[in-house]
């Protein structure tokens, strides 16, 4: 199970939180934080809490959202190499997903940056691809992070070379 800790005007769009606050999921990147950007047409942001790897993807409809993070969280990861056996698993955990309210106030502002950045890359070309854009996001140093990869992307590499190297039993 997929575990997405959602702003409160994501939650007002896409449906109340049905997670509790301990739930963590089964996923091996754990739970993902998620907002939404008021473009023209309003997209859902979303960070994985432990790599801090963001995630763009459409927010409409809102009613379909949970069912379709999973495709694009698999579309971003193999954007990033990761080995398809992970994405693969990854997503077989993430066919059912809840909402939950945001705990991490570290992730937190982690996404409000990365809001931030999204906008300014997004008013130089509205054209852009999501999952273009979230690979760029992926090479922005993140304060979290400073003390092991400084940047989502390598702490992704450095995360999933750990699982390949001691797998889950």
């Amino acid at each position: 199970m997929l575990i997405v800790r959602a702003a409160k005007k994501l939650l007002r769009l896409a449906g109340p939180s049905t997670a509790r606050d301990d739930d963590r999921g089964t996923t091996a990147l754990g739970p993902w934080y998620a907002t939404v950007l008021f473009w023209r047409p309003r997209v859902v942001l979303l960070v994985n809490e432990a790599t801090l790897l963001p995630v763009l993807l459409p927010l409409a409809p809102a009613a379909t959202l949970t069912s379709r993070i999973a495709e694009q969280i698999s579309t971003v990861l193999t954007a990033h190499d990761a080995p398809t056996t992970i994405v693969d698993e990854e997503q077989r955990h993430m066919q059912t997903a809840e909402l939950g309210v945001t705990a991490n106030r570290s992730v937190i502002d982690v996404m409000i940056d990365f809001a931030r950045l999204a906008e300014i890359h997004h008013d130089d070309d509205p054209t852009v691809d999501l999952v273009t854009l979230a690979v760029r996001l992926a090479a922005t140093p993140c304060s979290p992070l400073y003390r092991r990869n400084i940047r989502p992307d390598r702490e992704l590499a450095a995360t999933l070379q750990a699982m390949t190297t001691f797998p889950a039993e």
